[in-house]
């Protein structure tokens, strides 16, 4: 994704060569749409950084340990 104001984050890759979802921060955004999420097939969600401070202490909480134990 390339795109000025877009400040890469992480990447968080499987165990597939399709690509990986990545995490960048918009600065020139507004706070609203600051985060931005991109997946392997082109797609992006933004978000705030209050809403992806909820989503990772939802993460840390094990939210979402259901979902991954699934797949692991």
């Amino acid at each position: 994704m390339q795109h000025p104001s877009l400040r890469h984050v992480a990447a968080f890759c499987g165990q597939c060569s399709c690509g990986c979802p990545e995490l960048y921060v918009d600065d020139a955004a507004a706070p609203e749409r600051r985060i931005v999420i991109t997946d392997d097939f082109g797609q992006r969600i933004q978000m705030s950084v209050e809403q992806l401070a909820d989503l990772v202490g939802d993460v840390r909480r094990g939210v979402l340990d259901e979902v991954v134990a699934a797949v692991g």
